[in-house]
């Protein structure tokens, strides 16, 4: 690692696809709630709503598909699809929890910076026993602007009492990388399935699993 570098006093996650495999959970849901109207999940739709809270992604799928219904009505079916799905599906990503216990191990302060609901992000992380594990949690109720706004990360740095630019970005998606790199943090993306076609230019470097040896290396 490079001398010039400024140390990392802190790591902030994603969530969403970045530490579990939601996206898998909400492509089926969505699916679900769309297959219900005669309609179809397409990979264009699940991509533009990935990384955005919930009203703004629902809707994309109003939009493109004309429908009628009151989001909140579409976002109360798609949460009940989702809820049953969890059980059977819900796994953490490649190498979450070693990065995890990496980190601890180095007694880096971690954070989760998430799009989605606080009641969301707290009861998945609760069927883990991970939320006492985070000293950060920021949520879509926690600001103003959604990614790829870099509001929620310029507040996840402030609560951590750093500089955004002392701070490593986990992000999966194209929206949530650019607010992370609009908020000058360092910026790791890791793609999956539903995302790798999504524009991660902005990061400083492109992960294949969370405990990259790349990432394992600037975090010292």
């Amino acid at each position: 690692m490079s001398q010039t570098q400024p140390p990392i006093k802190a790591v902030v996650f994603d969530f969403d696809g970045l530490m579990f495999n939601t996206e898998d959970i909400f492509e089926a849901a969505g699916r679900e709630l769309l297959q219900r109207r005669g309609l179809e999940m397409t990979p264009q739709l699940l991509s533009t709503m990935m990384g955005r809270r919930p009203l703004e992604a629902f809707q994309f799928m109003v939009d493109m598909h004309g429908l009628t219904e009151p989001i909140p009505d579409l976002l109360e079916e798609s949460r009940v699809i989702f809820t049953d799905l969890i059980p059977g599906m819900l796994q953490p990503m490649p190498g979450l929890h070693e990065l995890l216990e990496h980190l601890e191990s180095r007694d880096l302060p971690k954070g989760v910076a998430t799009s989605s609901s606080r009641s969301y992000l707290e009861d998945l992380l609760s069927r883990h026993d991970l939320l006492e594990r985070f000293h950060v949690t920021l949520t879509a109720e926690d600001v103003t602007h959604g990614k790829p706004h870099p509001e929620i990360y310029l507040s996840a740095a402030q609560r951590l009492g750093i500089h955004p630019s002392e701070m490593l970005v986990l992000e999966d998606s194209e929206a949530g990388t650019n607010a992370a790199a609009s908020a000058e943090a360092v910026i790791v993306s890791v793609p999956h399935q539903h995302s790798r076609s999504h524009d991660f230019s902005r990061a400083h470097y492109v992960a294949e699993r969370l405990d990259d040896p790349w990432v394992l290396d600037r975090l010292g």
